[in-house]
């Protein structure tokens, strides 16, 4: 899950998405397909910082005219002269130093007063120089960037086409709608999978997400291959492991898929798996199969996932932040064990959450994220150790 997960799987797995022009009010949760530079220096001309007076000389001056923000004023050319200038207004050539009106005095249409030493206007180029990098390709693309890029000049913004996923539920023992019963639970992970995707920049259609689809070799093949006609990944719920009605493995098998990875020494979520598809014209498509336990699903989410999309879209992953923990936090003998908490930012510590038992969701729903206990030990009050944030909306930041 390091800074270069993601950009490994993809070299090792497929291409990045294309490359797509968007009006900066559609780019938020995309990626920088291009680095972002401005068209002008920033500011472009000389800006006042204030309200007051734009004088050229000693002084007192004499007013010759005002100066709004939007206009382009007449220079300044004769000594003891000043213009009225408002905040963010372009500073007219000539002008040796800007009075604040606060700080300055009008008397017989004079203004008289001293100029601060350190000037009271923006230079051209302050904040950057024209075509120099500000945010490299990769760059996820916030409001903050959007409002950078609008500073920049840029009316649009070229970034990477959002992979398309789609989902596919196993399972006839599932219920799409109303409680459990008479043996049979409610799908919990076909209504939030999606959501999770999402937050991974995915494009997911309410007809993209298929299921349950019957617990029969014919109908995973006919589903996935369907799936896989429009979608740039697919995920499945279920299916993973090599069980009487568990079809995935003979699936991918059937329709030629090659494996990236199979199986992840995780507790929970070990029977996780990606493979790859390539058709005769070389485009390449992905199967994530995630378990049919919904918390060991969404292990699988956020730890190999994550990645494959980040990598599909130019992104880099972060480096994992720390977190100390207020609470032990058993280990899982030779696996990971992702461990959900919650964080106390006012404590400055992370408390494991309860109920997270595979098959359940109740702690997930309270939790900030996994922490990460590395195999062969187990966490103790006050030990830092590394978190798996759960993904954020699209254009939200990790505090």
């Amino acid at each position: 899950m390091g800074g270069s997960a993601g950009a490994g799987l993809r070299g090792r797995s497929g291409r990045r998405a294309a490359a797509v022009a968007r009006p900066l009010v559609d780019t938020d949760g995309s990626t920088l397909a291009e680095p972002l530079t401005p068209r002008t220096d920033l500011p472009a001309f000389p800006t006042s910082s204030v309200d007051g007076w734009a004088v050229r000389g000693r002084g007192p001056w004499r007013v010759v005219g005002r100066v709004l923000a939007g206009s382009t004023p007449a220079p300044l050319t004769e000594d003891d002269t000043t213009v009225e200038i408002a905040t963010g207004a372009m500073v007219p050539d000539g002008a040796t130093a800007v009075l604040r009106v606060e700080e300055s005095t009008t008397v017989d249409g004079l203004v008289s007063g001293v100029p601060r030493a350190a000037p009271e206007w923006r230079k051209p180029g302050e904040e950057a120089y024209a075509d120099e990098e500000l945010l490299p390709a990769g760059t996820p693309v916030d409001p903050a960037v959007i409002g950078l890029a609008a500073s920049c000049g840029h009316d649009t913004l070229r970034v990477r086409r959002a992979p398309r996923a789609a989902l596919l539920v196993f399972g006839d023992e599932l219920l799409t709608a109303g409680p459990p019963a008479a043996g049979r639970v409610r799908d919990a992970l076909g209504p939030a999978v999606p959501a999770w995707l999402r937050r991974y920049g995915c494009q997911v259609r309410p007809s993209d997400v298929v299921g349950p689809v019957a617990d029969t070799l014919p109908a995973h093949v006919a589903a996935l291959r369907s799936a896989l006609a429009n979608a740039d990944l697919v995920c499945t719920t279920g299916g993973t492991m090599n069980g009487p009605v568990d079809h995935l493995h003979p699936t991918l098998e059937a329709l030629g898929a090659d494996y990236v990875v199979n199986t992840v020494a995780v507790r929970p979520g070990f029977p996780m798996l990606l493979a790859r598809l390539s058709d005769h014209d070389g485009r390449v498509r992905f199967v994530a199969g995630l378990p049919g336990n919904p918390q060991s699903a969404i292990v699988a989410l956020v730890s190999l996932v994550a990645p494959l999309l980040a990598g599909l879209q130019g992104r880099s992953m972060p480096v994992l932040p720390q977190v100390t923990l207020a609470e032990a936090v058993p280990g899982r003998g030779d696996h990971t064990h992702l461990a959900l908490v919650r964080l106390d930012r006012a404590a400055g510590v992370a408390r494991p959450v309860r109920h997270v038992g595979s098959a359940m969701l109740r702690g997930l729903a309270g939790a900030d994220g996994f922490a990460v206990i590395r195999p062969g030990t187990s966490g103790e009050p006050g030990d830092r150790v590394p978190i798996v944030p759960l993904p954020l909306l699209p254009g939200e930041r990790v505090s």
